[in-house]
C-alpha cells in the first residue's frame, strides 16, 4: 500500500516536471489544430454559393451543409476552450479526465456524423442517382461542388485529430485506475476462459 502511494507521488512529480510539459504542449497543439481546420472548413462552406444560367445554389439550401457549418463552429469553440484548459498546468483529477474523455468522444462522433451526411450529399451532387431522377448537380455547379468537397476533406482531417485526442483522453482516464487483480482459484479453472 505504501509502495502504491509512493509510486503515485512520483508519477505526480513527474507529471508536474518537464515530461508533462512536453506532453501538455503536444496536446495543446493537437487541440488547436482542429480549431484552425474547423474554422477553415466553416469559412469555405459559408462562402460557398454559385449563380449561373441554371439558377443559384448556396450552402444554406442543403440541410447537411448547414449541419456541417454548425458542427464545425461548435468544434472550433470546443477546441479553443480545451486548448486553454490543457495549457494551464493543473493536476489531472478524475472528474476532469472523465469530462475530457466524454466530450472528446462526443465531438468525435458528432463531427464524424456531419462528415458522413455531407459525404452522401456531395457524392449525390457529383454522381447523381438516376433511380430517383436526381441529376448530377456538379456538371452545372462545379465551383460549388469543389468548395463543398474541400470543406468535407478538412472535416475528415478534424475527425482524425479528434480520434487522436480521444485516444489521449481515454489513456489519461483509464491509466488512473489500477489493473484488475488476477485471482488464482484452482477449483474454478474455467472462470476466466472464453468458450
Amino acid at each position: 500500500m505504501v509502495e502504491k502511494q509512493e509510486k503515485a507521488v512520483e508519477e505526480r512529480e513527474y507529471e508536474e516536471g518537464d515530461g508533462s510539459s512536453t506532453m501538455r504542449n503536444a496536446e495543446t497543439l493537437l487541440r488547436l489544430l482542429p480549431m484552425g481546420l474547423c474554422v477553415a472548413a466553416l469559412v469555405i462552406m459559408l462562402k460557398n454559393s454559385q449563380t449561373n444560367d441554371y439558377g443559384s445554389v448556396s450552402y444554406s439550401d442543403l440541410g447537411a451543409f448547414k449541419y456541417l457549418v454548425h458542427v464545425n463552429g461548435i468544434c472550433a469553440g470546443y477546441s479553443l476552450l480545451t486548448a486553454v484548459v490543457v495549457a494551464v498546468p493543473k493536476p489531472c483529477t478524475m472528474s476532469r479526465a472523465w469530462t475530457f474523455f466524454l466530450l472528446d468522444q462526443l465531438l468525435t462522433y458528432v463531427t464524424l456524423a456531419a462528415g458522413a451526411v455531407t459525404s452522401e450529399v456531395v457524392y449525390l451532387a457529383y454522381k447523381g442517382d438516376i433511380a430517383v431522377t436526381w441529376s448530377k448537380a456538379c456538371d452545372s455547379f462545379g465551383g460549388f461542388c469543389s468548395k463543398a468537397l474541400d470543406s468535407l476533406i478538412l472535416t475528415f482531417v478534424v475527425v482524425a485529430c479528434y480520434a487522436g485526442l480521444s485516444l489521449i483522453s481515454s489513456y489519461r482516464l483509464f491509466s488512473m485506475f489500477d489493473p484488475p487483480i488476477a485471482i488464482d482459484n484452482p477449483s474454478d479453472s474455467k472462470a476466466g476462459s472464453c468458450p
